[in-house]
């Protein structure tokens, strides 16, 4: 069984979606995408596609080594999105095949079940007491949430005050036992991460999220000194060599790998195993769609050090369709009381709605992120 050809679909809100399939007409679907660069990794999946035609649909690692290695160039965000899409797509043909969840294939499941996690409050976090309340009350045992809209290097310490009062305020709303993250997505400098971190500590955060931008990493240690609350990051980090210094270092309590850029389902089981040997928890990152998110959970299942997974249902890059709309079985994912439940479906376990992403592609999307800028107009990080 050899690859036969690839079909990609752009499908709104800001997903890409690929179908591999065999020259014996077995199809598997994967997720490579790049949030606001679906175009040009597009452009590498089909660069890819000429070097793997042909290419025995069972031997996943070569095709990962081959892709990664072969170039020369290697690494980044848009060659690993395109390799990770493929890759989960092989995933998914390999366990059709055997009948068997992918899961079964990387040596089977440690759990039944996984906890999920709710966004709330946007991209400026604004009514989140209220919006973790409802969460609450379906179920939910923990929300993610943006700590802060943009942020100069030193700022007003009214956005301080805002952004602890927003933390407060769910705290008080859904009670001590219910889990709180707060991102502060790379937008924090180093100066007002330390001031922000010192002031969220009293209310018991389940992680700090992206406290400062990934290129900064020498400053990790030095927050890392200033709080006890864990330390999360990794979704701009791609494959294991990406990950060596994070998980060796001692600042970073769980890691965020992503499914769609950081390689695929088995190189993010290589990337736990590395953080399970050093005490480190996984929560994989997943803000995009169905796919991205089947594959996630099949990592979740095999992986002992996975904690939590973020999923994307309801949250505000939604806009046009939402998480689920894409399959053929809606309820596949069994969410109940804040977990999700695994299920023994082949595969990534989900079956995707194959007229309903044809449809979807013919409108598309060209889905950027808002480019931020600061009271004096320098650009800001979004």
């Amino acid at each position: 069984m050899k690859i036969d050809h690839f079909e990609l679909f752009k499908v709104p809100p800001r997903w890409l979606f690929l179908k591999v399939v065999t020259d014996d007409g077995v199809t598997g679907w994967g997720e490579p995408v790049i949030e606001g660069r679906a175009e040009t990794v597009a452009a590498a999946v089909r660069e890819a596609e000429t070097l793997l035609k042909g290419h025995p649909a069972n031997r996943i690692e070569d095709a990962f080594q081959m892709l990664y290695r072969g170039g020369f160039y290697r690494g980044g965000p848009i060659l690993t999105s395109a390799i990770s899409g493929i890759e989960q797509a092989l995933w998914d043909i390999r366990g059709k095949v055997l009948d068997l969840p992918v899961c079964e294939l990387l040596g089977g499941p440690v759990r039944d079940r996984i906890r999920v996690y709710c966004w709330i409050g946007g991209d400026r976090p604004d009514d989140v007491a209220s919006a973790a309340l409802e969460k609450k009350a379906q179920g939910y045992s923990a929300v993610k949430m943006n700590g802060t809209s943009e942020l100069d290097y030193l700022d007003s310490y009214a956005k301080i005050d805002a952004a602890v009062g927003r933390v407060a305020a769910i705290r008080e709303a859904c009670g001590k036992d219910f889990d709180i993250a707060v991102d502060f997505h790379g937008r924090v400098h180093q100066a007002m991460a330390r001031i922000l971190m010192k002031e969220l500590e009293p209310y018991r955060l389940m992680f700090v999220e992206e406290p400062v931008l990934i290129e900064n990493f020498e400053l990790f240690k030095e927050l890392r000194g200033h709080t006890a609350t864990p330390i999360a990051t990794g979704e701009r980090n791609f494959t294991r060599w990406g990950f060596k210094e994070i998980i060796g270092s001692g600042c970073v309590d769980v890691i965020q790998p992503d499914l769609c850029h950081a390689g695929g389902i088995f190189e993010v089981r290589k990337i736990a195993a590395m953080a399970e040997c050093h005490d480190i928890a996984v929560a994989p990152h997943c803000p995009l769609g169905p796919i991205a998110l089947a594959a996630s959970l099949q990592l979740d299942w095999c992986t002992p050090n996975a904690v939590i997974q973020e999923q994307s249902l309801g949250i505000h890059y939604n806009a046009g369709a939402d998480l689920l709309d894409y399959l053929a079985d809606r309820t596949v994912f069994e969410y109940r009381q804040g977990f999700v439940y695994r299920n023994d479906a082949p595969g990534l376990g989900i079956s995707v709605d194959e007229e309903k992403v044809r449809e979807a592609a013919r409108i598309g999307h060209d889905w950027k992120n808002p480019v931020w800028r600061t009271a004096d107009g320098t650009i800001a990080e979004w």
